[in-house]
């Protein structure tokens, strides 16, 4: 990773790390790097979560990509892989997402596709932190005729990409009740209008009155407890939970409990593989992934490929391949014959086939695999010290300690966060109470020396 890009893009605090400086800096980079539209401006679209300070970012982004040159396509509120999705279909240059996902609502980011809806190459984020940290003052303002414009597409834009998402199903979604957690982020202007497409579908929709500091607050994908706990109360089929910018999903069976992001795969997978629809057979997921999950994919004759964590380098294996499916535990999962990032809506939506077309509850389906305990610590570290944690003696041993503990019984995996100053421990077994112990026994040995 770059001195700027993580693995999600730029994300930080904002005024605090994350100003409308750099914002203007990376519109001029982002411009001048990727305009390759040839007798004419190049072409950026641009969407935003609902955040206070996505205003504030989208009007210094603007102004950077209108003085590059760059006319600029404003998608007002919109999930990521809407923009991801209205970008290829614009034809666009670009599109720039403002959004820090799962992040509490003072922080926010900046993550770019190109023209063809995926993340950037490494190279392309380095050329633009190179202009961004040394060269802005030497990009070329363009004057006259040839200054970019802004042109307004939000209710267009949602409705094209609502279009797409009713088109990807062959189904009604009658005989279901649903209850969807809109994080009070970018599903909020979106997920109730696509579910009411579907008039035999009984909906009913939460979290979904943003106030610019609410999103992701004791809601949505990250805090799953009212969504779990009215389900079973109104006796709802499933609920459905996004994070801020709607590229993730989680659901809650009947029962009310967590269906994650590997479950979810196993049910749609194995549904995709018994229609012939499932490409070479194959899921991509990441280390992360519990071993149920490979274990469920040996049973069921499906190759389950492991990539680092992070979805860009599960979408560049799922490339590579020529897989249709992939995607992360924690809710990412890409479509990718049917969108080029992570899309909640679209896992919702072939969730919900997958219960009508084999007439199973989600707790039935969600048997397909066995879920293995696993303890997930985070510990906080000094921002600049995350990849060296092997450095340290006395965590390197602590770390082979546990290893040797697990070996043949579960696994260890400590790896620094891509997003946040963190080093996550992950411990897998068969005791919870155990591989708990030993995990927050890490993470403080960590902590105490890195933070």
């Amino acid at each position: 990773m770059g001195k700027l890009f993580g693995t999600d893009g730029i994300r930080g605090v904002v005024n605090a790390g994350l100003d409308a400086d750099l914002a203007y800096k990376v519109g001029l980079a982002a411009a001048t790097v990727l305009a390759k539209k040839k007798g004419g401006k190049p072409l950026v679209t641009i969407g935003k979560d609902t955040r206070i300070s996505g205003d504030l970012l989208k009007g210094s982004l603007i102004s950077g990509l209108c003085t590059a040159g760059a006319d600029v396509l404003d998608l007002g509120t919109l999930p990521t892989p809407g923009v991801a999705w209205v970008t290829v279909d614009e034809e666009a240059d670009a599109g720039i997402v403002i959004s820090a996902s799962h992040n509490p609502f003072e922080h926010n980011g900046i993550k770019i596709f190109n023209g063809k809806g995926f993340k950037l190459s490494d190279e392309l984020e380095e050329k633009i932190e190179d202009i961004v940290l040394f060269g802005s003052n030497n990009v070329p303002m363009k004057t006259g005729a040839d200054i970019g414009k802004v042109s307004y597409s939000a209710p267009k834009a949602s409705e094209d990409y609502i279009d797409h998402l009713e088109s990807t199903i062959d189904s009604t979604l009658g005989g279901l009740r649903i209850l969807v957690d809109c994080a009070n982020g970018a599903a909020s202007a979106t997920a109730a209008r696509l579910f009411d497409r579907f008039s035999k579908l009984r909906t009913d929709v939460i979290n979904a009155d943003p106030d610019g500091v609410n999103i992701n607050e004791y809601c949505g994908s990250t805090h799953m407890e009212e969504l779990q706990a009215r389900v079973v109360f109104e006796k709802a089929n499933l609920g459905l939970a996004f994070d801020g910018d709607a590229d993730r999903l989680l659901a809650v069976d009947e029962n009310g409990n967590v269906v994650d992001g590997d479950q979810i795969m196993a049910i749609v997978g194995n549904h995709m593989k018994s229609l012939g629809k499932l490409k070479k057979d194959t899921i991509v997921a990441t280390v992360m992934s519990n071993l149920g999950f490979f274990l469920m994919g040996e049973k069921q004759g499906m190759t389950i490929e492991q990539t680092k964590v992070g979805d860009r380098y599960v979408l560049e294996r799922m490339k590579e391949i020529g897989a249709s499916l992939g995607g992360e535990q924690s809710g990412h999962i890409i479509f990718l014959d049917e969108n080029t990032t992570g899309d909640g809506l679209l896992s919702a939506l072939h969730l919900l086939e997958v219960m009508v077309d084999t007439g199973k509850s989600l707790s039935e389906l969600a048997d397909i695999m066995e879920v293995l305990p696993q303890a997930l610590v985070n510990a906080k570290v000094a921002n600049h010290k995350k990849e060296k944690y092997m450095e340290y003696p006395v965590i390197a041993e602590a770390i082979r300690e546990i290893e040797q503990k697990f070996a043949g019984e579960g696994r260890v995996l400590i790896r620094p966060s891509g997003t946040e100053p963190l080093v996550r421990v992950m411990i897998e077994g068969k005791d919870r109470q155990v591989i708990r112990r030993e995990a927050e026994r890490l993470g403080s040995l960590i902590q105490d020396i890195m933070f």
